[in-house]
């Protein structure tokens, strides 16, 4: 009998000290460490120096990068003291931070250079403008909690080809950011969010991408997709799911420069998974066969 108690009690001890360490991971979850907020200042130090270049070809985008630097710099400043006092930061806090600094790295860069139709380069393809990519999120987007400047991801759905070569393979990463958001309210009741787009990953190679969306489409397709083929239902798409009502994500509308409206009483709501079809607005210059 004394064995089992002790077995029983020994039990008990176990499972009363698994559940006081259950708070203490997902605190330490929903925390930020020290390390992560030295890779906000060094984003910060990255983003002064490439202001510091971008002064002799446009002074007017470095001062208003370096304006919105100098908030960011403050906020980041904050997070160390609230660290140091507090003892922990938030993983909310720090993340509203990062997004918008990786945004303001992206505008740093400048404009991107004027690109020729045709490269001359057989290993340079040039993706035209107008030219179109399905993308599918890789999370959710809501007019009611999306925040300006929050940045999102999504892979491309099937390979975007010359004749033969395949110049952006599916998979491929498209990174973008939340450019304006309204909630749903009393007087306007319906929400709206506009989505750009900046990124553009292939393999180990960034590449400066400028897009709109042009569609929303239901992710469910994308079941249909793996189903019949890439090939063919692709094809469907461009003849005409994507502009008829099958495809297209009910209660929204997207209008110019990637606007996605609510067409009732609501927030827009972009589930993960939904396809984007996205409009290339500016030449993007892709090196192939390297």
């Amino acid at each position: 009998m004394g064995t089992f108690r002790n077995l029983g009690i020994s039990l008990a001890l176990a499972f009363t000290a698994l559940a006081l360490a259950s708070p203490v991971r997902a605190q330490s979850q929903a925390t930020v460490s020290s390390a992560e907020l030295s890779q906000l200042e060094s984003t910060v130090a990255d983003i002064r120096a490439r202001v510091s270049t971008l002064r002799s070809s446009d002074p007017t985008l470095a001062a208003d990068v370096d304006r919105s630097l100098a908030d960011l710099n403050d906020e980041v400043t904050y997070l160390r003291v609230k660290m140091r006092r507090e003892g922990s930061v938030t993983r909310e806090e720090f993340t509203s931070v990062r997004d918008r600094l990786e945004t303001l790295r992206v505008r740093a860069r400048g404009p991107a250079p004027v690109t020729p139709a045709v490269s001359s380069d057989p290993n340079i393809v040039i993706v035209p403008v107008g030219a179109q990519l399905d993308v599918r999120l890789q999370g959710q987007l809501n007019s009611g909690t999306a925040t300006v400047e929050q940045r999102f991801e999504a892979t491309t759905l099937v390979d975007y080809s010359e004749g033969t070569r395949v110049v952006i393979p599916a998979g491929s990463l498209v990174r973008g950011f939340v450019s304006s958001v309204r909630a749903a309210g009393r007087i306007d009741r319906r929400g709206s969010l506009t989505l750009s787009f900046d990124e553009l990953r292939i393999g180990n190679r960034t590449y400066r991408l400028r897009a709109a969306v042009t569609e929303a489409i239901d992710g469910k397709i994308g079941d249909d997709m793996k189903r019949v083929g890439a090939a063919s239902v692709v094809g469907a798409i461009i003849g005409g799911i994507i502009g008829g009502t099958r495809g297209a994500l009910v209660g929204i509308l997207v209008g110019g420069g990637g606007t996605i409206a609510a067409t009732e009483g609501s927030d827009v709501d972009l589930p993960t998974g939904t396809i984007l079809r996205i409009r290339i607005d500016q030449p993007l210059e892709i090196a192939v066969g390297q």
